[in-house]
């Protein structure tokens, strides 16, 4: 049996590995204080200020703050796009949920080429850096769809809170569905565009839906946590733990995965603009659900049957690339292609050198048309180094 001593020193090492790891952050009677950002006035920041735990504080945020993440200087707004015809509205899913989704049509007459259904990642929303992202597809002829998950972004429920991965995607799949089954989309192909945990949640409707998909995008998909922003196992079984009892609690522990995630150092205060995305510690049944999404998927791999390309960062230290070969080699679709990036990151649209973001939306857009095409034929599987 341990010692009285023993036992302390297991206490005190488990109390710094949850609570010693995490930046601190200035509070003001327990509303959080964020860094002002660059031009704003003091009214504005008041917006930022207040607890946005609940969906209102949020959307009051956003729409205060939405031209000015427009006109910030990166090269997803600045590049020309078509006419587009863009729509917002607010869906109130079967579980009764208010969710927000947005869509971005070419401008033109004619039928897209093929129909495209985002799924964002977990610091993030479809307002912000997708925003560029979705005009540039749908400037290349394709309709664009996305939807912020519930307690993400401007979507009703506890902000950052993902009770169950399970139902999350349930969500996904109840909303575009919808979508595909549309009189004038219900003939296109349809694809998934992931990007991080959404890399977990559009491999998780696939395993749904395993014959709906035309094919999917994953962008640095999240199929394993990297170990760098993975407490420790003795970390780990506490959490799980503890997270039976105080599921929304923001406990676990993170380092800042803005700067983990972007390479271009010019490109790390522009994430703060994304106002309304979830930057605090992670809630204990959030961290666990994706813990076990993460889990279920590397033991699922060779279930994937539905063409796939994979864009993954070789530097990217908050979800492991290795684990992105290993869905290419083990997926069972003769029509895979992985392409790997010399020295990028994790944020390969929002936080690479502008010369990369182009690249990757080239890769994915040159992808999409090939898939779209009647003459495509399936070829050999294929992998690229970059």
């Amino acid at each position: 049996m341990a010692s009285k001593a023993d036992r302390l020193l297991f206490r005190r090492r488990l109390f710094n590995d949850v609570f010693g790891t995490t930046r601190q952050r200035c509070t003001s009677g327990g509303v959080m204080v964020r860094a002002r950002l660059e031009g704003v006035d003091d009214q504005l920041q008041k917006l930022l200020d207040v607890n946005m735990d609940e969906v209102q504080p949020r959307r009051r945020a956003r729409e205060a703050f939405k031209e000015i993440q427009l006109g910030i200087d990166h090269i997803l707004f600045r590049m020309p796009h078509g006419k587009l015809k863009i729509e917002e509205a607010y869906e109130v899913n079967s579980r009764g949920l208010e969710i927000f989704t947005k869509s971005w049509l070419p401008g033109s007459s004619d039928p897209p080429k093929g129909v495209i259904c985002f799924c964002h990642g977990y610091g993030d929303t479809c307002t912000f850096f997708f925003e560029g992202t979705a005009r540039k597809l749908a400037s290349c002829g394709y309709g664009v769809f996305a939807m912020d998950y519930p307690g993400f972004g401007l979507s009703e429920g506890l902000h950052g809170y993902i009770p169950s991965f399970d139902q999350l995607v349930s969500d996904v799949v109840e909303h575009y569905s919808k979508i595909k089954e549309r009189p004038e989309f219900r003939s296109l192909p349809s694809f998934l565009l992931g990007q991080s945990m959404g890399g977990a949640v559009a491999l998780k409707v696939h395993l749904k839906q395993p014959d709906a998909w035309s094919g999917a995008i994953l962008l640095a998909p999240m199929c394993k946590i990297a170990d760098d922003v993975t407490p420790s196992w003795l970390v780990t079984q506490f959490l799980i733990g503890v997270a039976n009892f105080l599921p929304k609690t923001k406990l676990v522990p993170q380092k800042d995965l803005a700067e983990m995630a972007f390479r271009d150092p010019k490109k790390v205060p522009l994430a703060r603009y994304n106002v309304i995305a979830y930057k605090d510690k992670p809630r204990l049944r959030t961290a666990v659900e994706l813990l076990k999404t993460t889990q279920e998927i590397e033991k699922r791999l060779e279930e994937v049957s539905l063409p796939l390309l994979i864009l993954h960062g070789e530097a990217d230290v908050v979800t492991d690339p290795s684990v992105s070969k290993e869905l290419y080699e083990k997926a069972r679709s003769p029509d895979k292609t992985l392409k790997l990036y010399k020295d990028a990151c994790h944020a390969l649209l929002e936080g690479e050198m502008d010369e990369v973001i182009i690249q990757v939306l080239n890769d994915i857009i040159s992808w999409l048309d090939r898939h779209t095409s009647e003459k495509i034929k399936v070829g050999s599987p294929v992998i690229y180094y970059l």
